[in-house]
């Protein structure tokens, strides 16, 4: 790995380097001097020193002349994009997580959160799974898998190079182990229940540990009740729900892979006699529970995002004011509604406008009693907007 005064330089136009100095971590393409650092002249991942239009040097990071994110910054104080700075990263990262779970199953690296753009890592116990969203972290991938030994000495790295950012990023899908053998499944341990996922071949990298503090926070809230958990995945909120005392719970999700999963977490959780798992689209069952006066008195609604783009806002927030609408009108008299979204471009407040809209049009109201963000292993970077986004309300329904 070469020293990172050898690394060749990108230059910012002038009073582009703003953001940067304000603790932003992005270059886009558009602030880059093309006229004295075209972008043609560097290769996706390869390491560079970004500089103001000056030539001061801001810090090290790396390009992909390809990607409208074309530049991200790794270290202000130019260190080489090595092991070692990923090693000091990780044992950052890992300091915070040690201090707030008792158990070892959380996400260990946040990306840009944790100073490692590009880079995500969970981890279960001894079974790490990891992705590599961006060129940049692709090629240190070796760097970050000596770093991760060092510092955890894992039995098993997973590489589950399989989102849709890569694309972006002009990087194939992979999925792959570069420590151990591929694991049949992963175990984690989430206040006192046990899940079994696929770290190969689920969702995102087979857990939403962002969902963790929320679960927690909601589920003495569901005792003796009955639930209704929509885009149930692997039974985070079904399955937790069982356990917390709820009177029964019906999961709901498309997969049929994630209904199997929910039956064998709920046995693995002596709760099977409490919960059932339904293949079906959520607005199809809430449209059929309906007309069937069937009715719960909580439903979760955690879909995936409906707004990826700032051009998908229009549509996506017509989604989620139907899901959550829908949800309403299956719940019972003073019921409970948990509503989620994962999607960056929906803001906060709109979320509550949409769920506020969708109650006065049932003639119904709403009393929000709780507001829930993602978990504290999702730390949020504060000069970066685009980490802070899982947002939700626990909100009570109420006749007008």
């Amino acid at each position: 790995m070469a020293e990172a005064a050898d690394y060749p330089m990108l230059l910012l136009r002038r009073g582009e380097d703003r953001r940067l100095r304000a603790g932003h971590l992005w270059v886009f393409s558009n602030e880059v001097d093309v006229q004295r650092t075209p972008l043609d002249r560097f290769s996706p991942g390869e390491a560079v020193l970004i500089a103001d239009h000056t030539g001061r040097v801001l810090g090290s990071g790396y390009v992909n002349p390809h990607s409208l994110i074309c530049a991200r910054l790794l270290d202000r104080h130019a260190h080489p994009l090595d092991r070692s700075l990923v090693t000091h990263r990780l044992n950052i990262a890992l300091s915070l997580r040690q201090r707030i779970y008792p158990t070892p199953h959380y996400r260990l690296v946040f990306g840009d959160s944790d100073g490692l753009p590009g880079l995500t890592v969970d981890r279960f116990g001894q079974v790490l799974v990891a992705q590599a969203t961006t060129a940049g972290m692709q090629a240190l991938r070796e760097e970050v898998d000596a770093a991760l030994v060092k510092v955890l000495a894992p039995d098993v790295v997973v590489w589950k190079n399989d989102s849709s950012a890569r694309r972006l990023e002009g990087l194939d899908d992979e999925v792959f182990c570069s420590v151990g053998e591929p694991p049949s499944h992963v175990e984690v341990m989430e206040s006192g229940c046990r899940f079994h996922v696929d770290g190969l071949h689920g969702q995102k990298t087979g857990w939403f540990f962002d969902q963790r503090d929320n679960r927690d926070r909601v589920m003495p809230w569901l005792r003796d009740s009955r639930v209704l958990d929509l885009f149930c995945y692997a039974g985070g909120w079904g399955v937790r729900a069982a356990c917390a005392g709820a009177s029964s719970v019906d999961c709901v999700d498309g997969s049929a892979d994630a209904v199997d999963a929910v039956m064998r977490n709920a046995a693995l959780n002596d709760v099977t006699d409490r919960v059932t798992a339904t293949r079906a689209d959520a607005f199809e069952f809430l449209r059929d529970a309906r007309q069937n006066r069937s009715r719960w008195d909580a439903v979760v609604v955690d879909p995936p995002a409906f707004v990826k783009r700032k051009k998908d806002f229009k549509e996506g927030a017509l989604a989620y004011r139907r899901i959550n609408e829908a949800a309403m009108q299956v719940l019972d008299r003073d019921g409970l509604l948990v509503s989620l979204s994962c999607s960056h471009h929906m803001p906060r407040a709109v979320l509550l406008e949409t769920l506020q809209a969708a109650a006065r049009h049932l003639d119904r109201q709403l009393q929000v009693i709780a507001s829930l963000q993602q978990a504290s292993d999702h730390p949020v970077h504060a000069a970066i907007p685009e980490t802070d986004y899982l947002k939700g309300f626990v909100c009570r329904v109420l006749p007008s």
